[in-house]
């Protein structure tokens, strides 16, 4: 209680701190959300080259094949070989072959070591061939919009996970131009507010709580 004359009854002669002002919020935010949020802002801003460059086939040939390259004509396929060759007229009967070889070989990796986090599951049926099947039926894509939108679900998220065998992820993790100040400035928000103790003053009764128990 204050002295009559209104000073503090502190006794080191200090006034009580001011609670109507929050208290500064701390500048960490864990290293792991920092580089997320950097590589949600790289996909933000080249997401469209990223996901058409022609090499991230590649990195799951069987989760392309079902998911985009089975929508495409041929003469998607022939854009995408002269893609591949920087323009130079190709041999597109030679780059079907190539690619059918690649994924028996992936299919024979992914039946010797099946991927818990494919949506796509492999057996070998009676006959001996490769059978794939989506895990969850809601998942199989029925045209050319609902299958590329599974293909950019699935490498976005091994993209954050940092799973591109073949991206440097260096120039992305460690380059301070991919911080999304906006996020940045929520976040450590939301750290300080998680931190707070929220005070209250002496017999007070949070709204819709008589302080009567009811039986």
């Amino acid at each position: 209680m204050p002295h009559a004359n209104g000073a503090s009854n502190r006794s080191d002669g200090r006034d009580p701190p001011d609670r109507s002002e929050p208290a500064p919020m701390s500048g960490t935010i864990p290293r792991s959300t920092v580089i997320k949020n950097r590589r949600k802002t790289y996909l933000d801003r080249h997401g469209d080259e990223y996901f058409r460059n022609t090499e991230l086939e590649l990195e799951d040939p069987l989760l392309y094949d079902r998911f985009v390259r089975r929508f495409q004509t041929s003469s998607d396929r022939q854009q995408q070989s002269l893609q591949r060759s920087n323009g130079r007229p190709t041999d597109l009967t030679g780059d079907i072959l190539e690619a059918n070889l690649i994924r028996s070989e992936a299919k024979l990796e992914a039946l010797r070591n099946p991927d818990p986090n494919s949506p796509i599951v492999y057996q070998r049926a009676t006959d001996g061939t490769i059978v794939a099947f989506e895990q969850d039926e809601d998942d199989r894509a029925l045209d050319r919009e609902a299958g590329w939108a599974r293909w950019l679900d699935i490498m976005g998220q091994r993209f954050l996970r940092g799973e591109d065998r073949h991206f440097d992820y260096t120039s992305v993790d460690e380059n301070d131009e991919y911080d999304d100040r906006g996020t940045q400035d929520r976040e450590r928000l939301e750290e300080w507010l998680d931190g707070e103790e929220v005070e209250h003053p002496a017999g007070y009764v949070p709204t819709g709580e008589t302080g009567i128990q009811d039986y």
